[in-house]
C-alpha cells in the first residue's frame, strides 16, 4: 500500500511543476504585451489588398506594428520621421487593419 501512495504522488508533483512553469512563462510574456499601446495620431496607414503602408508624420522615431482583424502576427518596425514602412495588406480574405500599435523591436521575433 505504501508503494502505491508514493507512486501516485509523483504524477501529481510533476503536474504541479509543469503548471507552475507554464504560469511563469505566461507571466513573463505579459509585460511585452502590456507595453504596447495605440500608436500616436501622427502615424498613419493606408491599406490595400496587397500592402499596408505606414507613414511616420511625427517629429520623432516610432516603433509600430499593425493589428489585423484575424490577429495575424506582424513585425515591429522602427520608422524614422517622414519615412514609410510596408506591412502585409488585407489579402483576398479581407483581413483588414484594425489599427497601429507601438511595440518594442527588441522584444519581438519573426514567428
Amino acid at each position: 500500500m505504501t508503494n502505491r501512495m508514493k507512486h501516485g504522488a509523483r504524477p501529481t508533483a510533476l503536474a504541479a511543476t509543469v503548471a507552475a512553469g507554464l504560469l511563469t512563462a505566461l507571466a513573463t510574456a505579459s509585460p511585452a504585451t502590456a507595453a504596447e499601446s495605440t500608436a500616436p495620431e501622427c502615424v498613419q496607414y493606408h491599406q490595400s489588398w496587397r500592402y499596408t503602408d505606414v507613414h511616420n508624420g511625427c517629429a520623432e522615431t516610432v516603433a509600430v506594428t499593425v493589428a489585423y482583424t484575424n490577429g495575424q502576427w506582424a513585425p515591429c518596425r522602427v520608422v524614422a520621421p517622414g519615412q514609410w514602412a510596408t506591412f502585409a495588406g488585407y489579402g483576398t480574405d479581407g483581413n483588414y487593419v484594425t489599427g497601429l500599435r507601438t511595440c518594442d523591436p527588441a522584444a519581438t521575433s519573426g514567428i
